[in-house]
């Protein structure tokens, strides 16, 4: 009795054991699905900590969709990190759409980082891409404001190494604002709003990125601000701002070449004052010295009064004269 308990529980065991390693219900979906996958093969999945619904499931709707993979590149692709149902429906699309694209080839599109198959469906259908309002000057001083649909179709071919949208954009914008730029005036843009797209799409923007340019197609053209007078406003005030300052130091140095005058002929009138002090001095000195008569003194003195009497005279006559003036 307890040989025969012992048997049951290690037939228990080995078949939770098999069930473990050996996912019967993927075996058996995969041959219901005309697919043969060997028992060991999934067995060696498990071993390697592969997810055999991973593997698959891809593998069945390859081979539904008439593709022939092979599983060890398959587990491949996932152990590198891949998202290995997303390149199985992107080679099924290709197909579809008569679109040259290999298995390794789109392994090494979805390991770069790339959505292999949204790069299949805008192979297929073209994406429109939007670009931010660009803001461009013509030469007469004129901002334009325009905004651009750059219809674009994926490339396989350089989708590895290959550049993004954001640079799509930054070159149509670039195109933009040059041929704006080189425009005599801002009515030449506005009346051939197409210029700016033959322009731009002749330039080969799609150079170096993973798209093709399909389109450019201009979608507003707005005008802004008159720049060039402003600039000229700025560098009127500017100018203004010059000029008062050079007149503000010449005010500033005629004020100071003034207070340097006033402060010599204050230092001549001392001299003068000076000297007259000598006067008397001298006098005193030729009295004694009997150079000088006392009947000359009093002469000088005399003719000094005389003179004295008549500028006093002559000075209201001039103010009678100036108040009648007025007067009259």
């Amino acid at each position: 009795m307890a040989e025969s308990i012992i048997l049951v529980a290690a037939i228990l065991i080995a078949i939770s054991v098999f069930l473990r390693f050996v996912p019967l219900n993927l075996w058996i979906s995969a041959l219901a699905s005309g697919v043969h996958v060997s028992i060991f093969t999934l067995m060696g999945m498990r071993i390697r900590r592969v997810a055999p619904a991973k593997i698959i499931a891809p593998l069945i709707k390859a081979e539904k969709a008439g593709l022939n993979m092979q599983i060890s590149k398959m587990e491949a692709h996932y152990l590198a990190g891949g998202n290995l149902d997303r390149v199985i429906t992107a080679l099924i699309t290709a197909r579809g759409a008569n679109i040259q694209l290999d298995f390794p080839e789109a392994c090494a599109i979805d390991l770069a980082g790339r959505d292999v198959l949204q790069a299949v469906q805008m192979s297929v259908n073209p994406k429109v891409i939007e670009t931010p309002v660009v803001a461009a000057i013509a030469k007469d001083g004129i901002e334009l404001r325009a905004k651009a649909r750059v219809t674009v179709r994926a490339n396989i071919e350089r989708l590895v190494g290959g550049a993004g949208e954001e640079t799509i954009v930054a070159r149509v914008g670039e195109g933009i604002v040059t041929t704006v730029g080189s425009a005599e005036t801002h009515k030449a843009v506005l009346e051939n709003p197409d210029l700016i797209s033959r322009t731009v799409l002749s330039k080969g923007l799609d150079a170096g990125t993973a798209f093709e340019i399909l389109s450019i197609d201009i979608a507003d053209v707005d005008v802004g601000r008159n720049i060039g007078a402003q600039l000229q406003m700025d560098q009127a005030e500017a100018d203004r701002r010059i000029a008062q300052a050079k007149a503000e130091e010449r005010r500033a140095m005629a004020v100071a070449r003034e207070q340097e005058m006033k402060a010599a002929a204050q230092e001549q009138r001392a001299k003068v004052i000076e000297a007259e002090a000598e006067v008397p001095r001298a006098m005193a000195a030729a009295l004694r010295e009997g150079k000088l008569g006392v009947m000359d003194y009093y002469e000088m003195k005399n003719t000094m009064a005389d003179t004295a009497m008549r500028d006093s005279i002559a000075s209201m006559g001039d103010a009678n004269g100036a108040h009648r003036g007025k007067k009259e």
